[in-house]
């Protein structure tokens, strides 16, 4: 009966349905079950630490026969769904909705299954220094955990005891990897505490260890290229060799390219390794390393790192080419600034001879090219030693405007005579281009027409004076910095063309400021400069035309000129000698004012500072006149001297004329003070080291004083009596109505002599 009704209930589906009903929700209890075993175990395992190995392996079996179960029962629900979905859609939704829960659990069981069986795998590789394969064990297992943080339903405790097991491991191993690179790779460094020089880089020494290593065995160990491939996948290589690059640059590379006795010793102990240490054969007399010294030295010690430490592949790329990428821009820069700058030519005629350092640079870039160093064609160091042509012109360029700099802060007092027939040591220039040949040729067909009466020969000469001999220098550096112009290249014609113009303007900017109280303060100097000026003026006329022809274009078109700058060194030198000028006269009237304005004379203090206001301004002019003497050109002495001495009598006859009553002692008094000026300010006239060609100067004074002749005539006047005034009118014909107008003369009588018929006569007389 029973068979019956099951063969009944059996074809109609519903003894399947309430099978599989009963089947899944066993299913789901056993699930349960060993979802919770499994947990437990991995959480003893990771999280507590109790040793269980029997047990998680039943519970892994355990797992894989409940997943095959799983399988098992879902094709069976799958089919008997196709079959009776429009009996029991909800019904079998229901189940379907059960079945994916638990398929998520035993898919997730079987990712902690993963990751415990890579976490075996990966201990037992650790132990047997399997590296490699205990680095991609860890992988194994982080792809697991990963995996298990994926799932969105995925709220299992012990992910983070996974996680933070991962983590202990992956340290565990990175240090293992750390401990076996201190062992193969070792630095013997200076103390920090000893300061940076060579003595303390004679301590530094590094070991590549390759223990136990048979001759004959390829190099790098297999160790070695064990940890640094571990250390790839675990992405710490980069670190690692960035640290150690930047011991290698700081300590060995670099102090290699920066001292020229420095070397490297590269010495083999079997069994050992190899050793690379820093040694100094010879105090070399250079200061700088050659470039082929610095190639030389830097190629041995790559050369061994690279068949002891860096031809091993990571991925796709050589262990060398990384380091590379790490050091290159560095070092490249340091060879260029410690070896290269200083090597480049300081003439040209040391040009051609670079070539061999292009040619050592290109066999230097080749070598690292070939193990694997360098990538590409063209590096910033090789671009460098091409454009020698460039760095020669700018390091020219540096060093003379420092020199000519130097010169213009040095002491000015040191002087050289110049005379009219001093000329310019001019150099011998090549002759000039075909072109140029061409036009003088067809200019000396030209008719010429000469005039009959020609210039002298000193018409266009620099008078005699005295310059700086810094200043001479500075002229001598231009000269040979323009030579070096004439036969090179355009571009670098053209830096040297114009940095002899910024020399020039340079001076115009600095020496003024410099020296600006020295030459405020000093009269010798303010002259001294005044004639520097003139003489980069003079010369700045003709410079660029001596030159022109021998340029390339386009300065032999006409841009080779220096002319524009004449005007402003003519107005800076005239300033200059203006403004001391200025200081002199400002310091002749003080003194003048101290004689209480000449009155009162017959005051014996009166008189007293009178006659010291005068004797002060006598010798003011006096020591000016020795100070200048054959320093100022004759021409400039005189009308300095006489501008001076001309500003003091017109404050002294500016003083006396002011006077409204002159007692016959107070114009005997002024006489004699007058008379003293009269005496010895002609002596002040001696701009001739030789006394005896003074003379001429001292004779000439009308010339340069202007109110020379009023002084003189007021003089007389104030020891004349009325009719020697009046006669010396002479109805404003005579010499006195030529220095002082009616009103003038009139004054003067009145101040002279007292209110009388004969005064008053007189008076009608001055008209």
């Amino acid at each position: 009966m029973a068979s019956f009704v099951t063969e009944v209930l059996a074809s109609s589906g519903k003894l399947e349905k309430e099978d599989l009903s009963g089947k899944i929700s066993k299913m789901s209890r056993k699930v349960e079950d060993t979802k919770e075993e499994v947990c437990d175990m991995i959480n003893k395992r990771y999280g507590d630490f109790i040793p269980s190995l029997q047990g998680s392996e039943e519970l892994m079996v355990q797992v894989d026969e409940v997943s095959k179960e799983m399988d098992v029962l879902k094709n069976c629900i799958e089919n008997e769904i196709q079959q009776n979905i429009h009996v029991a859609v909800a019904e079998y939704a229901k189940l379907k909705q059960q079945l994916e829960k638990n398929t998520i659990i035993i898919t997730m069981l079987g990712f902690i299954k993963e990751f415990h069986n890579a976490m075996e795998e990966f201990n037992k590789s650790l132990q047997e220094k399997k590296y490699v394969d205990a680095a991609n064990q860890l992988e194994r297992a982080r792809t697991s955990v990963d995996s298990l943080k994926g799932w969105k339903t995925s709220q299992l405790p012990l992910l983070s005891t996974l996680s933070s097991e991962l983590t202990v491991q992956r340290e565990n191993l990175i240090y293992h990897m750390g401990d076996e690179w201190k062992r193969l790779v070792i630095w013997k460094l200076p103390s920090s505490k000893e300061s940076a020089g060579l003595k303390s880089f004679l301590k530094v020494e590094l070991k590549l260890s390759h223990p136990g290593s048979k001759e004959g065995e390829p190099k790098p160990p297999a160790l070695l290229c064990c940890v640094l491939q571990a250390l790839a996948i675990q992405g710490d290589l980069q670190h690692k060799i960035k640290l150690f690059s930047q011991v290698l640059l700081k300590n060995m590379l670099k102090p290699l390219v920066v001292y020229p006795s420095l070397s490297v010793k590269v010495t083999e102990q079997q069994g050992e390794g190899t050793f690379l240490a820093l040694e100094c054969l010879e105090e070399s007399p250079e200061e700088r390393s050659t470039p082929s010294q610095v190639y030389r030295k830097l190629l041995l010690v790559l050369q061994t790192l690279h068949s002891h430490l860096l031809d091993v592949s990571i991925g796709d790329k050589k262990l060398s080419t990384i380091l590379g990428e790490l050091i290159w821009e560095e070092i490249s820069q340091c060879i260029i600034h410690e070896c290269l700058l200083y090597s480049i030519p300081t003439n040209n005629s040391q040009l051609e001879k670079y070539k061999s350092v292009i040619k050592e640079t290109e066999e230097f870039e080749k070598s690292l090219k070939e193990m694997e160093f360098l990538q590409g064609d063209s590096t910033d160091l090789l671009k460098y030693a091409r454009d020698v042509n460039c760095h020669f012109a700018s390091k020219k360029c540096k060093d003379v405007i420092v020199a000519a700099r130097k010169l213009m802060t040095s002491k000015m007092h040191n002087t050289v005579k110049i005379t009219p027939d001093s000329k310019l040591r001019l150099p011998k220039l090549p002759a000039p281009s075909s072109e140029l040949k061409v036009k003088q040729e067809a200019t000396k067909e030209d008719i010429t027409m000469e005039n009959p009466k020609q210039l002298s020969a000193w018409s266009l000469c620099l008078p005699a004076c005295r310059i700086s001999e810094s200043v001479q220098q500075l002229m001598e550096l231009t000269l040979n910095t323009l030579c070096e112009a004439v036969g090179s290249s355009t571009q670098c014609a053209l830096q040297l063309f114009f940095t002899v113009r910024n020399i020039f303007q340079l001076f115009y900017d600095v020496v003024p400021t410099y020296h600006k109280e020295n030459l405020l303060k000093f009269p010798h100097l303010a002259a001294i400069q005044h004639n520097n000026c003139m003489y980069l003026a003079h010369h700045l006329l003709t410079l660029g035309h001596h030159f022109r022809g021998h340029l390339p274009q386009p300065l032999s078109e006409g841009v080779a000129t220096f002319v524009d700058m004449v005007p402003g060194f003519r107005k800076l030198g005239a300033q200059c000698f203006l403004a001391q000028l200025n200081v002199q006269r400002a310091e002749l009237l003080e003194r003048l004012s101290t004689a209480h304005n000449f009155c009162n004379l017959d005051d014996e203090d009166n008189y007293i500072a009178a006659s010291k206001a005068v004797r002060q301004v006598i010798h003011q002019l006096k020591q000016l006149g020795t100070v200048w003497q054959d320093v100022l050109p004759v021409s400039i002495y005189c009308k300095a001297m006489g501008n001076l001495l001309n500003t003091a009598i017109t404050e002294v006859i500016a003083k006396i004329m002011m006077l409204e009553d002159i007692s016959s002692e107070d114009g005997e008094h002024l006489h004699t003070l007058c008379q003293t000026i009269i005496e010895e300010g002609p002596l002040v006239f001696i701009p001739l080291a030789e006394e005896n060609k003074n003379k001429r100067y001292q004779e000439e004074v009308p010339l340069y004083v202007k109110k020379w002749s009023t002084f003189k005539e007021l003089v007389i006047v104030l020891r004349a009596n009325l009719q020697e005034i009046v006669d010396r009118w002479a109805d404003g014909k005579g010499p006195l109505a030529l220095e002082f107008s009616s009103s003038e003369g009139k004054n003067l009588i009145r101040a002279l002599f007292q209110n009388t018929e004969r005064r008053a006569v007189a008076l009608t007389k001055i008209k």
